[in-house]
């Protein structure tokens, strides 16, 4: 006898997912250093996080939608596998420290939100929460708003703190530290949702 997730199960469950993957990831992240960069640069610390707002929804947004079509292809039954494996490379990719590519200054004449926005929008290109972002959409293709809300709050939560305390929280916790931790969580994450899955 199958048994059905109920509707709003599965929409708690995009939700929590995308927030969490995106929150986690994001630590020691090019737009984590992307935002301690403007955050020296501008006084507007609003219009700072207003532009990470829209550029993250313009960004995940596209993304989630290219996940949507992805998950036409994907066989039944391999959400868990999906899933957990997102985790799990997301973890592995964790482990590669990012640059920071803040120096382009063309579009801070612009004024806060709009650098803010443009730059955020361009460093999330190709960037590991870009690429869960699909994956989550692609397991979750029923509940993909949840999924660009939930990676959209995930971005906000990882990147506010630092436009008004960056300088405070880095000298406290070492990036290295934090990213090495993150990729435990994500690994312990990823194997469970994956032995959840198989019926272990």
């Amino acid at each position: 006898m199958s048994y059905v997730i109920p509707a709003k199960v599965l929409l708690m469950e995009a939700l929590f997912s995308s927030f969490t993957a995106v929150a986690i990831a994001e630590i020691g992240d090019k737009t984590q250093l992307l935002s301690l960069f403007l955050a020296a640069r501008f006084r507007a610390k609003g219009a700072i996080i207003a532009g990470i707002l829209v550029a993250t929804l313009l960004n995940h947004a596209a993304s989630a939608w290219l996940g949507v079509w992805v998950a036409q292809f994907i066989p039944q039954g391999w959400h868990s596998a999906l899933l957990g494996g997102s985790f799990i490379a997301v973890a592995l990719w964790l482990l590669i420290p990012d640059k920071d590519d803040s120096e382009d200054t063309g579009v801070l004449r612009y004024g806060a939100f709009a650098a803010s926005c443009i730059l955020f929008f361009l460093a999330e290109i190709g960037d590991k929460t870009q690429i869960a972002t699909v994956l989550l959409a692609a397991s979750f293709p029923d509940a993909v708003w949840w999924v660009i809300w939930g990676t959209t709050l995930g971005m906000l939560a990882a990147n506010v703190p630092v436009v008004y305390a960056g300088s405070w929280l880095l000298q406290r916790i070492p990036l290295n530290v934090a990213r090495y931790c993150a990729c435990g969580v994500f690994m312990l994450i990823g194997v469970l949702i994956i032995f959840s899955g198989s019926g272990f």
